[in-house]
């Protein structure tokens, strides 16, 4: 079995908790468009001017999303 990565991007200012809502949409609607077999996204305020948008793919996946969806970051993912 694949690890998990999370992948992450970061939004930084004022709307920072909007944008980081609104992009978790298109997360979603890439893991449909590219049938993906993990359906783990989220967004998460870290504080009122730093919030995160991520989805969790498998490790064998991550190349391919990271280059089409170029997050900032990532990490492995635990349950």
């Amino acid at each position: 079995m694949d690890r998990k990565l999370k992948l992450i991007w970061d939004f930084i200012g004022p709307a920072a908790a909007k944008t980081a809502a609104h992009h978790e949409k298109h997360l979603k609607e890439f893991i449909a468009m590219e049938n993906l077999p993990l359906n783990i996204t989220g967004h998460v305020d870290l504080h009122d001017m730093h919030s995160i948008a991520f989805m969790v793919v498998a490790e064998s996946q991550m190349i391919a999303v990271r280059d089409a969806l170029k997050p900032h970051r990532g990490e492995v993912y635990e349950d």
